[in-house]
């Protein structure tokens, strides 16, 4: 790809990732954690992410030919503003310098089990319906 080729793809990424790490931040104000809570929002919004996320990729791999810059704005811009690896592994630390080591290990766990089921089942689910609906 030519040097001018990137800069639409760093442009979308770019915008998109304003957009899903304002949602984000959005979905914490609207239910904040307090500092010794279970990280129930941070969850939440990553076990979506990656529920979208599995739909949009057997969308864009299996039923349309998208333009060169939604997957980059969507996927990895949007999704990737939104969905948080950097939040969750300071609630992590948070929880177990707070003393709350095993509501760490357990949020922990059960957000990669969460997070690795969303994105399989709605993949699958989406596989499923869009089989269902082609004639």
């Amino acid at each position: 790809m030519r040097t001018y080729g990137v800069w639409p793809v760093v442009a979308v990424v770019a915008l998109g990732g304003a957009i899903g790490a304002s949602a984000r931040y959005g979905a914490s104000l609207i239910w904040p954690t307090a500092p010794d809570a279970f990280p129930w929002t941070t969850l939440l919004v990553n076990v979506v992410g990656c529920a979208v996320m599995g739909v949009f990729m057997v969308l864009l791999t299996e039923l349309w030919t998208p333009h060169r810059l939604l997957r980059p704005f969507f996927g990895t811009g949007v999704l990737g503003g939104f969905t948080t690896f950097s939040t969750y592994a300071a609630d992590i630390e948070r929880l177990v310098d707070g003393g709350h080591v095993r509501t760490g290990l357990a949020y922990l766990g059960m957000t990669l089990l969460a997070a690795v089921g969303a994105v399989w089942s709605a993949a699958w689910a989406t596989r499923r319906l869009v089989a269902w609906r082609r004639p």
